[in-house]
């Protein structure tokens, strides 16, 4: 008996808008090709009458259009019963097949312009691709509709049923306050680090060089990391909001730039703690995560701990940071004087909790279903001391690390934790959405 094969899917265009974006393409290639080689752009220039410079001007700006118009032209996608087409290409010709069942997390980002012009992105990422495929851009409601089949078609639901599941309800959890993400980046290190450097090195070289081109080398790239590590946070965390859904949690944020993300179920691998030192007098901590094939990193930029740890709870049901963590023996001083004390570990029935740092302090919490392997390690001079780390690697190739723990210790741990990653694996929830 023959199946029968499945029906043409309607293929469907881009927003109109998008050729605007890729008409920028030849534009920065003449650009790249004059910054590169300045003085002979501007030898060419030269030689050029104003009426040539005109025209050469309007054929670059008919061939920018003619190439954007053209690339969206030949750009389709459609939604199968199994997968995602992306038919892409001007002169080579490329198909992306996305299996759904694959899909583990679809973002909606919206940069200022395509705010301006009602338009979206969809970032979708992929289980096993490292680069995320794209469609922009789409009618915001388009793509909020287009978000939720997708979606829905991933968890399983029947092709015929996605437009009645719609997009799943969403309930708050937490949201940061613009001035208490203000404050957090007044108190954080890295920000004053960076401005200090910035206003006392470039004097120094002065001094030292007398060099106008020294200066300014060192001190703009000093300067935009402190703007980074301040404006810039402020601008990207804006407004950040987490909420969950049946599909996962979703983040919402950015003042400029406007990103709707998905943190798919089950694909968490770790959860980071962070505790900068002048934050734990407010008791604020910032949340991380270790998420596979997938570029979330950040699930909250700052909160008080209780509220921190019960939106972890709802990521990792049934999850509880411990409140002590046992310190290494006294010996590893010898090791690592002072900072040694910043180390840290405990072990739950559900996660593996290693902590690192005195002034930056961050607990690590590793699901037993997630480690993937378990190492011990000794320098020579960790074994005269009668001393090894254990290494747990996780599905986001990343590693936690028991420093410095006694030899013996490390020993039972690292069969233990073996063991409890595979009675973890045995017992895990299925990574699927809605489930």
């Amino acid at each position: 008996m023959t199946t029968p094969p499945e029906s043409v899917p309607r293929e469907r265009r881009l927003h109109p808008v998008t050729p605007l974006r890729r008409a920028w393409a030849p534009v920065a290639v003449i650009a790249g090709w004059a910054v590169h080689d300045p003085d002979q752009a501007q030898r060419q220039l030269m030689r050029l009458t104003t009426t040539v410079l005109l025209a050469a001007l309007a054929a670059a700006v008919l061939g920018a259009a003619l190439y954007g118009f053209l690339s969206w032209w030949f750009t389709h996608f459609s939604v199968t019963d199994t997968e995602l087409r992306i038919r892409t290409g001007l002169v080579f010709r490329r198909t992306a097949h996305i299996r759904l069942e694959r899909i583990q997390a679809v973002d909606v980002t919206q940069p200022l312009l395509a705010r301006v012009a009602g338009v979206a992105k969809l970032k979708l990422d992929v289980v096993g691709t490292d680069k995320k495929d794209e469609l922009a851009y789409l009618g915001q409601e388009e793509a909020r509709v287009l978000r939720a089949e997708l979606l829905a078609r991933a968890a399983g639901f029947a092709p015929e049923t996605v437009h009645e599941v719609g997009e799943a309800p969403v309930r708050q959890l937490l949201h940061v306050p613009a001035r208490v993400l203000a404050v957090s980046l007044v108190l954080t290190g890295a920000t004053w680090g960076t401005l200090a450097a910035a206003l006392v090195v470039p004097p120094l070289l002065w001094f030292a060089t007398h060099s106008v081109w020294t200066v300014l080398a060192t001190a703009l790239p000093l300067l935009g990391a402190a703007g980074a590590s301040s404006v810039g946070r402020f601008v990207a965390e804006y407004d950040w909001t987490v909420g969950e859904s049946p599909d996962g949690l979703r983040i919402d944020h950015g003042l400029l730039d406007r990103t709707h993300e998905t943190v798919p179920p089950g694909r968490v691998q770790t959860i980071h703690i962070v505790e900068p030192l002048l934050w734990r007098r407010r008791g604020w901590v910032r949340i991380e995560l270790d998420v596979a094939g997938s570029s979330n990193s950040v699930l909250i930029p700052v909160a008080p701990r209780e509220v921190a740890e019960s939106v972890i709870a709802r990521v990792l049901p049934g999850v509880t940071v411990p409140a002590t963590l046992a310190r290494p023996p006294r010996r590893a001083g010898r090791c690592l004087p002072l900072w040694w004390r910043g180390y840290g570990i405990a072990v739950t029935d559900t996660v593996f909790v290693a902590r690192h740092g005195l002034l930056r302090r961050s607990i690590a919490l590793v699901p037993h279903a997630k480690v993937q392997s378990v190492r011990l390690e000794q320098g020579p001079w960790q074994r005269r001391q009668g001393l090894a780390d254990v290494r747990v690697d996780t599905g986001a190739n990343k590693t936690v690390t028991a420093r410095l723990r006694d030899a013996s210790e490390a020993a039972e741990l690292l069969y233990a934790q073996a063991d409890r990653a595979l009675t973890g694996r045995r017992e895990a929830r299925p990574d699927r959405w809605m489930a």
